[in-house]
C-alpha cells in the first residue's frame, strides 16, 4: 500500500496527464507553455518527480487552470482513493 506522499503524487500525476489530454496538448506543448522541457512533463506524470510550487504555477498557466483548480482536482482523485 503506497503512503501519502506516494498517493498524493499519484494523484497528481494523473490529474495532469488527464488536464493535458482534456485541453488538447502534447506533453511537448504543455512544456512550452509552461515553461519546462517535455521531459520533466513526462517525468511529472509518470510520477518520478514532485514539482514545485512555481513549476505548478506555470503548468496551470499553459492549462488555462487556476491553481486552485489543478489543486482541488489533485485533492479529490486523492481523497476518493481514500487516503485523507
Amino acid at each position: 500500500m503506497p503512503d501519502a506522499d506516494d498517493a498524493l503524487l499519484e494523484a497528481f500525476a494523473k490529474i495532469l496527464r488527464k488536464q493535458r489530454t482534456a485541453a488538447g496538448l502534447s506533453q511537448e506543448e504543455l512544456a512550452h507553455r509552461a515553461g519546462v522541457s517535455m521531459r520533466y512533463v513526462s517525468l511529472l506524470e509518470s510520477r518520478r518527480h514532485q514539482p514545485s510550487l512555481a513549476t505548478i504555477h506555470g503548468l496551470c498557466q499553459g492549462l488555462g487552470l487556476s491553481m486552485v483548480e489543478l489543486i482541488g482536482a489533485v485533492e479529490a482523485e486523492f481523497s476518493e482513493r481514500g487516503q485523507h
